[in-house]
């Protein structure tokens, strides 16, 4: 069996291309997987802060924010909130900005870093696009964050430790290093096997071509 094909996934959070592109991605490797005998993916999340300024209890809704930090008018940013909740549902996302706590990240993304080390990391992402954009939960405090990390199975205290002390947080500084070294100025953003970047929440499509590139690269080397 071939080794699996690496991913590595720059994103934030509070992206909701993101999580659209976790959807599609997902789609995408599912073609691939289906398509011949041993072909698997391995997957790990970047630190990316897309508002690294924003406070952990932003007063105000998603349009506040994103009229007053992009100054962009009320109304479209209502337009298009509207876009990518309808993008959105039709991959089976349901998204609530009605409900939604803008927030900072930071914390977030240690938490990603100690579900990694604690072999859970594609769990948490997942868990904690759907509390932020489904489910309206607060993801940048962190009693609120340890109560997620224990949703998917994380020690609570280990994880409330490990955001009290920061523990995590030069692996984020890192990752932020790393994305600012490749060029990544947005997310999501791909690196597949290490040398093909995919920008963007592209379609699952997409994803199984670039997949079915390198899988037949490496059959090329290897025969």
């Amino acid at each position: 069996m071939s080794e699996p094909i690496k991913i590595d996934v720059w994103s934030d959070i509070a992206c909701p291309w993101c999580f659209i592109g976790k959807r599609r991605f997902e789609g995408g490797s599912g073609l691939f997987a289906g398509a011949g005998e041993g072909r698997a993916v391995e997957v790990e999340y970047h630190s990316f802060e897309l508002s690294p300024d924003t406070p952990v209890d932003f007063d105000g809704s998603e349009v506040d924010f994103l009229a007053g930090h992009k100054g962009i008018p009320a109304e479209q940013v209502g337009e298009m909130l509207e876009r990518v909740t309808g993008i959105a549902s039709s991959l089976g996302l349901n998204y609530d900005y009605d409900n939604l706590k803008h927030t900072n990240t930071v914390k977030a993304h240690e938490l990603l870093h100690f579900a990694k080390a604690n072999g859970k990391q594609l769990e948490l992402a997942e868990r904690l696009f759907s509390a932020y954009f489904e489910q309206g939960r607060h993801v940048g405090r962190i009693e609120d964050l340890a109560d997620l990390a224990a949703e998917v199975g994380l020690d609570r205290a280990e994880a409330l430790a490990a955001l009290e002390s920061s523990q995590y947080l030069e692996d984020v500084r890192a990752d932020q290093r790393t994305a600012a070294e490749f060029g990544i100025n947005g997310v999501p953003f791909f690196v597949i096997d290490g040398k093909y970047g995919v920008s963007g929440a592209q379609e699952a499509q997409t994803f199984a071509q670039v997949l079915e590139q390198v899988w037949t690269e490496r059959q090329a080397v290897t025969a």
